[in-house]
């Protein structure tokens, strides 16, 4: 099973880093039901900037620990890129 570690733009544009196996369900849960994150809840609607594929979910806890540690500048350059 893939794992995928994703970036929300909230509509305070600012950014929220998860992970998910199902990107687009996990967005649809984010922006409606009570599934969502407590940080986003207030910052609906939100919208998917930035996902990236990984092998398995240890992987994938470890990048978005990565990407949680970058400033908002890099996360921004890694949505860019």
């Amino acid at each position: 099973m893939s794992y995928f570690v994703y970036i929300l733009e909230c509509s305070d544009k600012t950014l929220y880093t998860g992970i998910a196996t199902d990107v687009e369900r996990r967005l649809d849960e984010h922006n409606n039901s009570d599934k969502g994150a407590k940080y986003t809840k207030i910052r609906r609607p939100l919208k998917l900037v930035y996902s990236e594929e990984s092998q398995d979910r240890s992987s994938a806890s470890k990048r978005e620990y990565e990407i949680k540690k970058l400033s908002r500048e890099k996360k921004l350059e890694l949505i860019n890129a």
